[in-house]
């Protein structure tokens, strides 16, 4: 658990808040709505005095502004998106604000756009990085600070119905929102790195998590995009040419759009998407009890197919894997209780799959996490 025990007064009353917290997100300030445009926050990275990698004359924060303008660009093609840009041209936006703006503008997705760099001048291809669960306990602790203006509030307290931002079991419904915005970060990010690697023939090298506080901190799906190598020079070149950006931006805004088309039937309540998924299945999925809630722990994500067998999943059994699009997920376990779905997502962990996280099914089609437990 990433919150200690001594800070539990009890189970009951930890899952009471919980309710609580979920209760919130549906109820407190805001109702739920239908939003009539999906809207995403374009992060160009570095800025200013911040110039990024400096590789051969090639400068990332000029690269990556002029690629993700141009993403806004391609998306802008599209009626049904609304798009914010953290910033437009070459100034700093220090860091805690490129997640803060992106919270307050409610918004779908957080993108962040960036070139790499390496000692070793023959590096290069592209990566995506999503959250790191390692951080989700400084996650909640941003979070803390955050909502710690309510109590700043008139009548805060019938406001907001009994939150207080000052206890960690208050939280916890934000550690299943968390957990939940993973899943939907490795969906998008495969896609852009299967776009780079199939549209483009570049080089990927995967999707990867990492404690990057811009996506810890930004309570929606988020990724990091790593472009390329401007210590490569080849690979440098290729970025700082208007052919190379427009391909770039295409396929990272193709990679959006195929995200906003198959994983969302639009309902957000507050920070957090409400989603009810429709999953292409390559083959069924045995669940305990088809008619009611599901939980299963899922694994991995990757982009090649992989025999459900216990010796490919470090000695674990009751597996199962989902095809969506030219993803593979992995599950473990199959659960209708969330209780007895914490403790396959504590084994799953103590065999080594540290950033192992639960998912949701109603009737055979996955909702989201909060939603299965209220």
């Amino acid at each position: 658990m990433l919150i200690k025990t001594s800070c539990f007064i009890s189970l009951k009353n930890s899952f009471k808040s919980i309710l609580i917290v979920l209760f919130l997100f549906s109820s407190f300030g805001i109702s739920a709505q239908t939003k009539s445009k999906f809207k995403v926050v374009l992060d160009a990275g570095h800025g200013g005095k911040d110039y990024g990698n400096v590789h051969h004359g090639f400068i990332e924060k000029k690269i990556a502004l002029a690629v993700t303008l141009k993403v806004g660009e391609y998306l802008g093609k599209d009626a049904d998106f609304d798009f914010i840009f953290s910033r437009k041209t070459d100034v700093f936006v220090e860091l805690k604000d490129r997640a803060i703006n992106a919270n307050k503008q409610d918004a779908d997705l957080f993108v962040s756009i960036h070139c790499n760099a390496a000692k070793n001048y023959s590096a290069f291809g592209t990566e995506t990085f999503v959250m790191g669960l390692s951080r989700s306990s400084t996650n909640l602790e941003v979070a803390k600070n955050e909502n710690s203006v309510i109590l700043l509030e008139d009548d805060y307290k019938e406001n907001y119905k009994g939150f207080d931002p000052n206890k960690p079991e208050s939280l916890l419904g934000l550690k299943i929102l968390q957990e939940e915005y993973l899943n939907q970060s490795i969906e998008l990010a495969g896609f852009v790195e299967e776009n780079f690697k199939n549209d483009l023939s570049k080089k990927s090298r995967g999707v990867k998590q990492t404690p990057l506080w811009v996506l810890d901190a930004s309570y929606m799906p988020g990724v990091l995009i790593e472009i390329g190598f401007l210590s490569n020079k080849v690979e440098g070149t290729y970025l700082n040419t208007e052919e190379g950006q427009n391909e770039i931006s295409k396929a990272i805004a193709e990679a959006i759009l195929s995200y906003k088309k198959n994983y969302f039937i639009s309902a957000t309540i507050n920070n957090s998407v409400k989603t009810i998924t429709e999953v292409k299945k390559e083959e069924p999925i045995v669940v305990k009890d088809p008619k009611g809630i599901v939980f299963k722990v899922q694994l991995a994500a990757s982009s090649k197919k992989i025999e459900t067998i216990a010796s490919n999943f470090k000695g674990l059994n009751e597996l199962s894997y989902e095809q969506i699009g030219k993803i593979y997920k992995y599950f473990y376990g199959s659960e209708t209780t969330y209780t007895q779905a914490k403790k396959k997502l504590d084994e799953a962990k103590e065999k080594g799959y540290e950033s192992a996280f639960l998912v949701a099914y109603k009737d055979g089609v996955k909702i989201s996490l909060s939603e299965a437990i209220k």
